[in-house]
């Protein structure tokens, strides 16, 4: 087809359609070539938003081990604060790592802390690390996020909160009568942290679990004892390591609870229990709007898992460190025996402590904080990336663990004053402690569902041991512990001031912390100096053979040692023996200690 025009040219339809589709053509390029343009500028942005969160320094290590060996081996000698130390002298306050398997950021400080427990649950979510979540289970508290978590808490705190704990003061009290007349009364030597463990154990046992003194008992205990070995570890699953005989402890220790359920569960069916009886019994009798059960099988028993286990070594740990000091401070047990002789005299022999009693001990509660304070049972507490998050300039990438140290917030001198002076008072007047600076138990909506428990316990346990020790103060070796040689031989306080021969195990205590890093001293002679202004200072030419690197275990934190021993035959007994073997010392570095016990 052909189209004539008024100044006589002409053109075919095909040739202006293909001129058309031209300029149409044109049209789209130009529009796709500025949606292309706006995209890549957009990733452009984007990209350089993201580069400006640069990850923070250091190395991630060996993938899967990075630093965990290191990190743990410090942790089991009580040197993981100087480990960090390390690293911030090397990178700064903030560095990145891998520790348990997970690429992790190191975080510390008031900010920090105040970061980390104002988050949202949609942001750092509570995941520990995994060997955590596989030995205690998935659906426990620590793992859980967002809704999960706030429904979990709530349950555990219908039983944990003091109007619901008010009710079990006089149980827990029987329970720590019982052992100390079982354990400590009448006895000449005790292992202080071992009998704190079985204490605390058993009352976990019978508060949380419902399981009174049994055969049932010992068993868990065992398993529990087991379990702890590998729930901070990293989570090889071979033959004959920590994790996996944690692992076979987790799964022995699981049918006995849930037979333990299905027990409960028909007792309350058949009203033989009642729902407030212990933990078990609380969590089985809470139901919701739909009348259906708030916690699953599964999530009572990781639940109770985790509870037996913070009861059960954080409290022990804390307990044994405030043993030590009632010893080795006279001041210190003094001020705590007026208080509890106050509350004594007012009541019949025999009779039970009540909240009310518990709410007069102030002062022994200020003490067991700032024990907590210099010496916090947990080190350390992880958290996750939920999502990308940035912190201070650097990038948190989605899934790294972030890691928060508390002790150091503990010792900052421009928070706590002298922080390396023990000194109670810090804790008479809460106000005056700054807020997210103390942070054993947690803090802002963060804070720990069973402070109150481990409140009361620590109460209840300091009441009954400084009434035992008053009773028997008059002999002087009570509170001497044994210390065994080689050849499993008691080496008894009194033989030991007699010039006893025999390979003596001495816990060192750097600054502020108590040193599990122990050395084997073999005591060939020894004599009082009269011309040392301490009596306790050695003999010229006293020898001493040191052999470095033998690890001790927690448990021989609460073990008095030769020093200690002295101590109950010596008035008045100096509280710091300084650089007591600085010439023997040589590499194994015992002059660096303030306190040697």
């Amino acid at each position: 087809m052909t189209l004539f025009f008024c100044d006589g040219t002409s053109m075919t339809l095909g040739y202006i359609c293909e001129v058309a589709l031209s300029f149409s053509l044109l049209a789209m390029m130009t529009q796709v070539f500025f949606f292309l343009l706006v995209f890549l500028l957009s990733v452009y942005l984007l990209l350089t938003k993201n580069a400006s969160k640069r990850l923070p320094p250091g190395s991630l290590g060996l993938p899967i081990i990075g630093q965990s060996l290191s990190f743990l081996s410090a942790m089991r000698k009580n040197t993981a604060e100087e480990w960090l130390q390390d690293r911030i002298r090397k990178y700064g306050p903030i560095s990145k790592m891998s520790i348990l398997g997970a690429p992790t950021l190191f975080i510390h400080g008031q900010a920090a802390n105040k970061f980390v427990f104002s988050c949202d649950g949609n942001t750092l979510g509570s995941q520990q690390p995994s060997s955590i979540s596989r030995v205690c289970g998935g659906r426990n508290i620590l793992e859980l996020s967002g809704h999960d978590h706030k429904r979990v808490r709530g349950a555990l705190l219908s039983f944990l909160k003091p109007e619901a704990l008010k009710q079990y003061v006089s149980k827990m009290d029987e329970e720590i009568r019982k052992h100390f007349e079982m354990h400590w009364r009448g006895k000449k030597t005790v292992l202080a942290m071992p009998s704190i463990k079985t204490l605390t154990f058993n009352i976990m046992s019978s508060l949380i679990i419902g399981i009174e003194q049994s055969a049932k008992r010992d068993i868990l205990l065992q398993l529990f004892q087991q379990l702890m070995e590998g729930v901070l570890s990293v989570p090889f699953n071979f033959p004959f390591t920590r994790f996996n005989r944690s692992l076979q402890a987790s799964g022995k220790i699981r049918p006995i609870l849930e037979d333990l359920i299905r027990e409960k569960r028909a007792a309350l069916e058949h009203g033989t229990a009642f729902p407030q009886q212990d933990l078990i019994t609380t969590l089985l009798s809470l139901r919701n709007e739909e009348n259906s059960a708030v916690l699953t099988d599964e999530e009572i028993i990781d639940n109770a898992i985790v509870i037996m286990i913070a009861g059960y070594d954080t409290s022990s740990v804390l307990l044994s460190l405030l043993i030590r000091l009632l010893a080795d401070d006279p001041s210190i047990y003094a001020s705590i025996l007026q208080e509890q002789a106050e509350i004594s005299k007012n009541k019949a022999s025999g009779e039970l402590l009540t909240w009310d009693d518990l709410t007069r001990m102030k002062h022994t509660w200020s003490v067991a904080s700032e024990t907590l304070r210099m010496t916090p049972p947990v080190f350390s507490i992880f958290r996750k990336a939920l999502k990308d998050i940035e912190y201070e300039g650097y990038l948190i990438p989605k899934g790294w663990q972030v890691m928060l140290s508390t002790s150091m917030t503990h010792m900052d001198d421009s928070i706590f004053p002298h922080a390396s002076r023990f000194d109670p008072e810090r804790f008479q007047n809460k106000a005056s402690v700054p807020p997210y600076s103390f942070v054993a138990f947690g803090g802002g909506s963060h804070i720990c569902p069973g402070y109150e428990f481990a409140r009361l316990e620590t109460l209840i346990t300091i009441h009954h041991l400084v009434n035992s020790i008053a009773n028997c103060r008059a002999n002087s070796d009570f509170l001497c512990f044994q210390v065994n040689d080689v050849g499993n031989r008691t080496v008894g306080c009194e033989d030991v001031v007699t010039g006893a021969r025999g390979k003596l195990r001495v816990i060192l205590r750097h600054g502020y912390r108590f040193s599990q890093q122990g050395r084997e001293i073999e005591i060939l002679s020894f004599s009082r100096s009269p011309e040392s202004p301490h009596p306790l200072s050695p003999a010229t030419g006293l020898k001493l053979t040191v052999q470095g690197g033998v690890k001790m275990e927690r448990d021989l934190l609460g073990f008095f040692t030769v020093l200690d021993s002295f101590k109950a035959y010596v008035d008045p007994a100096p509280r710091i023996i300084k650089n007591f073997l600085t010439s023997q010392a040589g590499t194994n570095k015992f002059d660096e200690c303030t306190d040697i016990f």
